[in-house]
């Protein structure tokens, strides 16, 4: 598919995307003029550690970014929460007041941005604030606890190691100065205990030191670097935002949808799908009539001058060129189904002919639902059945006179009980050799191809079957069904009349001279009227009783 086509496409269902884009578009703006503002308010906080002599920069950074990821995940804890919701007396369980607080690491860094979400927006700039002092004290407090019962500990071992060292000093005492092998032996013992005991007392005073250094580094970690303002604008909902956002979404899928009903269309839409299925060409296209228009008769004898009336024109002058060594001279026409236009299009066919001088016989052989008589407001009592069943006693009043010079009617006159049979017999052939050489076009209408055998059986009769299809009703199966049927009596489709095409609507068909200067006569005695007519306006042409008769009957 070209992308023309899919211009064309879009163009013919523009009403639908423009009907879902406003649909979206509204739905979202309603929700959201109704939602409750959210507000958020957003405070940074900085996790560092006191310098130290014993670790490089890279180490501490390293520590303090895990630290921060730990503090991250322990900002909304239930400690935290529950502290918070008693300060504000806010009636709000812990776990659902974590759920308006989000807690992101700043990538890179040691900081920490905690965001809190409410609909006031003072509770959420109190939060935002309260919630890093809360963890801070918290986390101070649980630092401070640590370190009192390590250094605790550490008192009681160093208690005990002093208590240790004076008994062993007053055993050295009591021993002096001995002379005695037993007491010298003693005496180096205590001392070496002695040393012992020192060298303890000396290791715990040391790690008492280092807690003591580390508890005063710990109580200072927690710092705000930037606290939480209040809110002016909320963040949601984004009235104009989510309104856009949902016409584009909208918009989005009704392209979806209309590519997929274009998908799933089996229709008739384009010359080219005429051309593929049946190796025929599209002869002409015409527009849908007004229903103004089809109420007056004809178009072609009510608008002569209407671009429809054109189009008909242009399948005269189509047909009329089509086989120049062996002209036309006797052509059905037949459709698919039933409501596609074919009686229309065999009618004002044969009108336009007529009017270029042609002598036209319009043959109404759809023998279970004539309606060609009605078209011309003609009488159906004698018609093709009485030509066929009567001879030549059923000429009498069969071949009729319209009132356009040079078109005859043939009716389908009493309805038989064997149509087809009628159609297919030999006397339904003399008859239209018969008027193929007293006039120069024989137009047959029949009934639709695939609701009974009348058109296949009629057809290798005559010069000539032209196939009428709806355009955008007419399915694609149905055009290739009768293409088969005809096939298997040995007769090809001369062309297509795409009919009811919807002027402007995205097929590629336009009539760019549709506005234009009608040079009718007014009623006022032969002055032109110029400009647009509507249809209650334009005046049926005149037929006086001397051109109605002034062709001769073809009989």
């Amino acid at each position: 598919m070209e992308l023309k086509q899919y211009a064309l496409i879009l163009w013919r269902w523009l009403w639908l995307i423009i009907l879902g884009a406003a649909l979206a578009a509204v739905t979202a703006y309603v929700v959201s003029s109704i939602s409750t503002p959210v507000y958020a308010a957003s405070s940074t906080l900085l996790i560092s550690q006191a310098p130290s002599d014993k670790v490089s920069d890279y180490t501490a950074i390293l520590t303090s970014e895990r630290l921060a990821r730990t503090y991250s995940q322990m900002l909304t804890g239930v400690p935290v929460m529950k502290e918070a919701i008693t300060t504000l007396k806010l009636n709000i369980e812990p776990a659902d007041l974590a759920k308006q607080i989000n807690v992101t690491l700043v990538r890179d860094t040691q900081l920490i941005k905690v965001t809190v979400e409410s609909e006031d927006p003072q509770i959420a700039m109190k939060l935002a604030n309260l919630i890093p002092q809360i963890f801070s004290r918290q986390n101070a407090s649980f630092q401070v606890d640590r370190y009192a019962d390590s250094k605790a500990n550490l008192s009681k071992e160093l208690d005990s190691l002093n208590a240790q060292i004076r008994q062993i000093q007053l055993a050295i005492d009591r021993l002096g100065q001995p002379t005695s092998a037993e007491g010298k032996a003693e005496l180096a013992r205590l001392q070496t205990e002695m040393a012992q005991y020192r060298q303890s007392v000396t290791s715990l005073l040391q790690s008492y030191e280092n807690i003591r250094l580390a508890e005063a580094q710990s109580t200072n970690d927690v710092v705000v670097v930037e606290p939480a303002e209040l809110p002016i604008e909320p963040i949601r909902p984004r009235t104009l935002v989510n309104t856009a956002l949902a016409a584009a979404v909208g918009m989005m899928l009704a392209v979806g949808i209309v590519f997929l009903i274009e998908y799933l269309d089996d229709s008739i839409r384009s010359p080219e799908q005429i051309h593929q299925l049946l190796q025929a060409p599209v002869v002409t296209a015409i527009a849908k009539m007004p229903a103004a228009s089809l109420r007056g008769g004809p178009i072609a004898s009510v608008e002569p001058r209407s671009p429809i009336t054109e189009a008909f024109r242009g399948l005269r002058t189509s047909l009329q060129f089509t086989s120049l060594d062996k002209p036309i001279k006797t052509i059905v026409v037949t459709s698919a189904g039933a409501g596609e236009g074919k009686t229309t299009i065999a009618s004002n066919l044969a009108i336009v002919m007529a009017q270029a001088g042609m002598r036209v016989v319009l043959i109404d052989a759809d023998l279970r639902r004539p309606s060609i008589h009605k078209t011309f407001s003609r009488p159906n009592r004698n018609g093709l059945t009485d030509l066929m069943l009567q001879g030549a006693a059923g000429w009498n009043g069969a071949v009729q006179e319209t009132s356009i010079r040079n078109l005859f009617l043939i009716s389908s006159g009493q309805l038989p009980p064997n149509p087809s049979e009628i159609l297919a017999s030999q006397k339904m052939r003399q008859l239209l050799d018969h008027f193929s050489k007293v006039s120069d076009m024989v137009i047959i209408d029949t009934p639709p191809a695939l609701a009974v055998t009348d058109a296949t059986v009629l057809a290798p009769n005559v010069d000539a079957v032209l196939l009428v299809v709806d355009t955008g009703a007419t399915r694609i199966g149905a055009v290739a069904q009768v293409k088969t049927q005809f096939e298997q009596v040995g007769v090809k489709l001369l062309g297509v009349v795409m009919n009811k095409i919807q002027i402007g609507r995205g097929n590629g068909y336009h009539y760019y001279n549709y506005y234009y200067y009608y040079n009718a006569e007014s009623a006022d005695g032969g002055e032109k009227k110029k400009g647009f007519r509507w249809p209650w306006e334009r005046r049926r042409p005149h037929h006086t009783p001397e051109s109605e008769n002034a062709a001769a009957s073809p009989q």
